[in-house]
């Protein structure tokens, strides 16, 4: 039995931003939401703290040990807990990294087609964004890297590279060689790493590597959020690369402050406990993603898409079935019903691309294909 056995109906009942954001009849692939019912772990330690009223605020490093743990059981990454730092979210964390790492006014570079709220959080911090898009294989550009650490140092200031590993929207799992690439172009520049991995547990291909063993001085961000859908529960850690600790021993305490107990709890028990129900949601992902290629082949014969080695998510190119429609996001919607995320909000290369979510279960991805198909325009 696949974790996307959910019925249809029950979905419906949730009141998360997936389920309310479209009337009924529209089918969710957008937000990155899974369609599964949380692994008993994570419920049995939220009931047993409600019920005991183990619900104020969160005391030791409960979460850095438990992440240290998974790391080294499922990566052979030996992470030190003592220099990692809650955070109360992925992006919050990259907030706080960022301003250790920079002043106002200072750039961070991105690396589009790119998670739409880096652009959002990095100048609502008071930096400014460079791009250095994606090549056309969608992999890092050293070329392209290059020249943007140069000219976000050009005048003087500091700047940071937020990389996104794995990356959100493609699916690509950067390799090593990529990371000591990114690592030498931005030791000759002067510029930081800071490193959303987020989706490192959802790797479906090959073994995840982070960014802070083969960049010392990087920053990464991790969280059992997506990978055990738990985003409405927050909580994350910083982790230091060996030679960044002396930064994160720097981030005011009030952070932590802000990290709730029961999540703290909720993502631990995921991280020690939950191992078995990940393996089997791979194998879950792993089979949605060849059917799903094997369904646009069949009726969507025009889209394009090069499968990811991680994540939920298909960065599909719909330029060959909409060749007039930049944001072919918005004809899924209007005559499909398919709520997906349109890909011009991941930056300039995202046109005429979406992204779709596709931790769903067979059924729902079979009848998003078929409405997809249903909005092509005619030829």
């Amino acid at each position: 039995m696949s974790h996307f056995d959910v019925p249809l109906d029950e979905l419906r009942t949730r009141t998360s931003a997936k389920w309310r954001q479209y009337p009924d009849d529209v089918l969710p692939l957008w937000v990155a939401e899974m369609d599964v019912e949380v692994c008993e772990p994570v419920v049995r330690a939220v009931a047993e703290a409600v019920r005991r009223g183990d619900t104020g605020y969160p005391y030791g490093p409960r979460y850095q040990e438990a992440f240290a743990a998974f790391a080294e059981r499922r990566w052979g990454w030996a992470a030190d807990p003592a220099g990692m730092r809650l955070v109360p979210d992925i992006m919050q964390g990259v907030v706080e990294a960022v301003a250790l790492l920079t002043d106002p006014g200072d750039v961070v570079v991105v690396s589009p087609p790119v998670y739409p709220p880096f652009w959002a959080y990095v100048t609502h911090a008071a930096r400014r964004v460079l791009e250095a898009p994606l090549d056309e294989a969608g992999r890092l550009d050293p070329a392209a890297l290059d020249d943007a650490f140069a000219r976000a140092r050009a005048g003087g200031g500091r700047a940071v590279y937020l990389l996104c590993h794995p990356h959100n929207p493609t699916g690509t799992l950067h390799t090593p060689d990529e990371l000591r690439a990114l690592r030498d172009v931005a030791d000759r520049h002067g510029v930081r790493v800071v490193s959303d991995e987020v989706h490192a547990p959802l790797t479906l291909d090959g073994t995840f590597v982070s960014a802070t063993t083969v960049i010392p001085d990087a920053i990464a961000l991790h969280s059992a959020s997506k990978a055990f859908h738990l985003a409405g529960l927050k909580a994350a850690v910083a982790v230091p690369g060996p030679a960044a600790v002396g930064d994160l021993e720097r981030l005011p305490a009030l952070v932590a402050s802000e990290v709730g107990h029961v999540p703290v709890l909720a993502h631990a028990a995921a991280l020690r406990e939950g191992d078995a129900w990940l393996d089997e949601l791979l194998e879950d992902l792993r089979a949605n993603r060849a059917l799903l290629g094997e369904l646009l082949r069949e009726w969507v014969p025009a889209a394009r898409w090069v499968p990811g080695a991680a994540t939920y998510f298909a960065w599909l190119d719909l330029r060959g079935a909409f060749p007039s429609d930049d944001d072919p996001a918005r004809a899924l919607l209007r005559t499909g019903r398919v709520a997906v995320n349109p890909g011009p909000t991941f930056g300039a290369p995202g046109r005429g691309h979406v992204r779709l979510n596709l931790a769903a279960s067979q059924e729902v991805l079979a009848d998003a294909v078929d409405r997809i198909a249903a909005s092509v325009p005619a030829s």
